[in-house]
C-alpha cells in the first residue's frame, strides 16, 4: 500500500501560513484594493474566464509567449506590491524581489536549479501571495458560489475533456512556477524519485476556504477545516496511488474535506426556534 505525506503536509503548511499571515496583511491590502469585493456575477465571470483561458492555452499555440509575459507580469506585480507595502512604501525596495525573480527566470530556467528548487520555492511563495492578495475580494456568499462553480469546472476539464491536464503540461513546459512538485514520502521502493504535483489554483482554493472560514467561525474552526482538507487530500491521494492511477481534480480533493465540516457547523449554529427554552412567566 503506497501513501504520501509530503504533498498533504505541503498543502497544510501553505494553507496555515496564508491563514495566519492574512490577519497581518488584510488591512493594508484592503486599503490598496479600496475595500472592493466581488459580487455573485463577478464570481461567475471569474470562473468563466478561467475556463476560456484553459481552452486558449490548448488550442491557440501562438498564445504561449503572451501567456508567459502575462504570468511574469502578474508574479512581478505581486512581489512588488507586497515588498512595497511592507517596506513602508519604499519603491526602491519594492523593485528588488521582482527584478531578482525575472533575472533568475531568464538565466536559470533551463537548468535543474530552477526546475527542481527555485521553481518550487517561487511557486510556494506565489501560492501564499495570491491567496493573501485576492481573498479580501471575496465574501462568504461569493466564496460558496465560486467554490461550487470552480469545482464543477475542474471536474469537467479534468475528467470529461482532459483539457486541464493538457493546459498544465503546456504551462509547465514554459518553466513557469505554476505548480508545486515534491517527492513522495516515503519513497517508492525500486522506482527512483516519484513526484507529486499540485497547481497554484488548488493551493489558492484551500487558502481561500480557510480564510473565509476564519472570518465566519473563528481561528480554531478554520484550523480544523484546514486539517480536514489535508486529511481528505491524503485519502484521495492514497486511492490515486494504489487504485485509480489517473489525474484527479484537486478542488474535489480539497472541498470534500471542507464542505461537510462547514455544513455541520452551520446546522448546529442555526438551531430551530422551537428548541429554545422559554423562560417561565409565572
Amino acid at each position: 500500500m503506497y501513501f504520501d505525506i509530503a504533498m498533504p503536509l505541503t498543502l497544510l503548511a501553505v494553507t496555515l501560513v496564508s491563514l495566519f499571515l492574512n490577519e497581518k496583511t488584510e488591512s493594508k491590502l484592503k486599503n490598496t484594493m479600496q475595500e472592493r469585493q466581488l459580487g455573485v456575477w463577478d464570481a461567475v465571470m471569474l470562473v468563466g474566464v478561467m475556463a476560456v483561458m484553459v481552452y486558449l492555452i490548448i488550442f491557440v499555440r501562438e498564445i504561449t509567449l503572451i501567456l508567459m509575459a502575462l504570468f511574469l507580469f502578474a508574479y512581478s506585480t505581486l512581489l512588488f506590491t507586497f515588498s512595497y507595502l511592507f517596506s513602508k512604501n519604499r519603491w526602491y525596495v519594492g523593485v528588488i524581489p521582482p527584478a531578482v525573480f525575472i533575472l533568475l527566470f531568464v538565466f536559470l530556467r533551463d537548468t535543474w536549479v530552477w526546475s527542481y528548487i527555485l521553481s518550487n520555492i517561487y511557486a510556494l511563495a506565489f501560492a501564499v501571495l495570491i491567496t493573501l492578495y485576492l481573498v479580501s475580494l471575496f465574501s462568504w456568499k461569493t466564496t460558496g458560489i465560486f467554490g461550487i462553480l470552480l469545482t464543477g469546472m475542474d471536474i469537467v476539464l479534468v475528467f470529461v475533456t482532459g483539457t486541464m491536464i493538457q493546459a498544465a503540461k503546456v504551462t509547465t513546459g514554459l518553466r513557469l512556477p505554476v505548480m508545486v512538485s515534491v517527492p513522495l514520502i516515503p519513497p517508492w521502493p525500486d522506482s527512483g524519485i516519484a513526484m507529486m504535483s499540485l497547481g497554484l489554483g488548488d493551493f489558492f482554493f484551500a487558502g481561500l476556504l480557510a480564510v473565509q472560514t476564519l472570518k465566519r467561525y473563528g481561528k480554531r474552526f478554520s484550523i480544523v477545516t484546514a486539517v480536514g482538507m489535508t486529511i481528505s487530500f491524503f485519502i484521495f491521494e492514497v486511492l490515486l496511488l494504489n487504485f485509480l492511477r489517473i489525474p484527479f481534480a484537486g478542488t474535489v480533493m480539497i472541498i470534500t474535506g471542507w464542505a461537510p465540516l462547514v455544513i455541520i457547523k452551520e446546522l448546529t449554529r442555526r438551531k430551530p426556534e422551537s428548541s429554545k427554552i422559554e423562560p417561565n412567566q409565572n
